[in-house]
């Protein structure tokens, strides 16, 4: 099949790589004249594992990058993978895909064959159904209109496993409104949908949207609950860690997410939830367990600054921050409880040195005159202490010999050797 993609974001570049791998013929339909050369030049733009080895195996064959929006008249479907940035009260800012909607629409206005477009943003529902297809279609004309349909097909990608993710999900969502847009989206998904272990749900739209938006608040709910059962554990003198993994030995629970620490972070989770909840009070309901679930995860990196001030002062101290991006495997800051910790450590008066294995690039951006170090152990040297903020590999094999006073405090749970170590704090265990 041939497929378009707007959008050649974290999201976009992505499938367009592993729609390529499975067989389809992919064009990336993106502004930003540098991304479109790194993908036809085999580059993947991101870092993410096992993306770089698709783009540079399907590039100039199966999967290319152009400017031009004329190109999806090539082809039978088009997914909209645009960012949609939070304004400042939570809601999101629909400019950008409004934007691509009209230009896609203007494109299509002389294609004479159906054509399905596929909202693959996360956007609340009635976005698809009432801000694209209508400007789309207006833009098309109405000769066009009749050619064309619309359908929503969530993302359930996690950064440092998306590729994964992509090719062998839990569960794949269609929300569509005609019988012939799922037969589409089938025939698209064919070598996916055969798999076992994946599930496959078709809904209306509004559903579609929704699901996206109910997957990640309960998964941050369960986050922020959990931290808040490790706070309350480690006030007790109780290991949380041991409390939450029988807990989750309950299969109306189950294991995953069950590990408290520094909370969550990144471009999914904050601003899926902040949209929710402003969605939620334009339509006259208060989300206020929503409200919660973020106050408990704004307050985790503040508990871990607290934790190190109680051994170590702060002011004029220096203290090594190891891990940057918002999770392990990625190079990603936004969101990063990480930073957060870093702002609460230089408003006490510590001095900061970071270290991330690939993050740094992105960190300097925020935080130009921060120290940083080549290593993890460059980075210890002569600390007065450390916070290890998040769980990289690397990191368990460190070596704190070379710190000042060794006082570490861990807010992932990286299973280091504390033998050496003068105090070993947990955040929440």
């Amino acid at each position: 099949m041939k497929i378009s993609i707007i959008g050649s974001g974290y999201v976009g570049t992505t499938i367009a790589a592993c729609l390529a791998d499975i067989g389809h013929d992919v064009i990336n339909v993106e502004i930003d004249e540098d991304i479109v050369e790194s993908i036809n030049a085999g580059t993947a733009p991101i870092h993410e594992p096992g993306l770089q080895e698709r783009i540079a195996e399907h590039a100039g064959s199966r999967l290319r990058a152009t400017t031009d929006y004329d190109a999806v008249c090539e082809t039978d479907v088009t997914f909209l993978c645009l960012p949609t940035p939070q304004a400042d009260d939570g809601s999101l800012d629909l400019a950008i895909m409004e934007a691509a909607a009209e230009s896609l629409g203007a494109a299509l206005a002389v294609k004479s064959d159906d054509h399905l477009v596929v909202v693959k943003s996360t956007v609340l529902p009635g976005t698809t159904e009432e801000v694209v297809a209508p400007t789309v279609t207006e833009a098309a004309g109405t000769e066009a209109a009749d050619r064309l349909s619309f359908a929503m097909n969530p993302e359930f990608l996690r950064m440092s496993t998306a590729v994964t993710d992509f090719l062998e999900p839990d569960k794949v969502v269609f929300g569509t409104t005609d019988d012939s847009a799922a037969a589409t989206l089938r025939e698209l998904y064919a070598p996916i949908l055969e798999r076992e272990g994946t599930d496959h749900v078709e809904t209306d739209i509004r559903e579609a949207e929704l699901i996206k938006y109910a997957n990640n608040a309960f998964l941050a709910s369960k986050i922020s609950l959990v931290n808040e059962l490790g706070n309350i554990a480690k006030e007790y003198g109780a290991d949380a860690y041991e409390v939450l993994e029988a807990v989750g030995l309950d299969d109306r629970i189950s294991e995953r997410f069950m590990r408290s620490g520094l909370g969550w972070g990144g471009s999914c989770f904050p601003k899926d939830i902040n949209a929710l909840r402003a969605g939620a009070r334009e339509q006259g309901y208060e989300p206020e367990l929503l409200d919660a679930v973020v106050a408990v995860n704004d307050r985790q990196p503040r508990r871990l600054v607290d934790a190190l001030a109680e051994h170590v002062p702060l002011e004029g101290a220096r203290i090594a921050v190891l891990g940057l991006s918002f999770k392990p495997n990625t190079d990603d800051i936004r969101k990063s409880r990480s930073l957060d910790v870093i702002d609460h450590l230089r408003a006490a008066g510590a001095g900061v040195v970071a270290y991330d294995p690939v993050a740094m690039d992105n960190v300097r951006e925020r935080y130009p005159d921060l120290e940083y170090a080549d290593t993890a152990e460059s980075a210890l040297e002569g600390a007065d202490g450390a916070v290890l903020a998040t769980d990289w590999d690397g990191f368990v094999d460190l070596s704190f010999e070379g710190m000042a006073r060794r006082v570490v405090v861990d807010g992932r749970r990286i299973d280091v050797d504390t033998s050496g170590l003068e105090v070993y704090d947990g955040l929440t265990w």
